[in-house]
C-alpha cells in the first residue's frame, strides 16, 4: 500500500510542478497571438486522475 501512495505522489508531483517543460508551440517573433492549448484537457485530466485514484482504492478493498 505504501508504494502505491508513494506512485500516487510521484504522479501528482510530475503533473503539478513539472507541467511547465511541455510547451504547446514555441512563441513567435512577429505580432501573431499565441493560442493556448487548455479547454477541457484540464478537466478531462482531474477526471482521469480522480477514475484511476477510485479504482485504485476500489481494487485494494477487493483484495483485503
Amino acid at each position: 500500500m505504501k508504494i502505491k501512495i508513494i506512485q500516487l505522489v510521484f504522479v501528482l508531483f510530475i503533473m503539478f510542478f513539472l507541467h511547465n517543460i511541455a510547451f504547446a508551440q514555441p512563441e513567435f517573433d512577429d505580432d501573431v497571438t499565441d493560442t493556448p492549448i487548455d479547454g477541457g484537457i484540464i478537466l478531462l485530466t482531474v477526471a482521469s486522475v480522480a477514475y484511476g485514484v477510485k479504482k485504485m482504492f476500489k481494487k485494494s478493498d477487493l483484495e483485503s
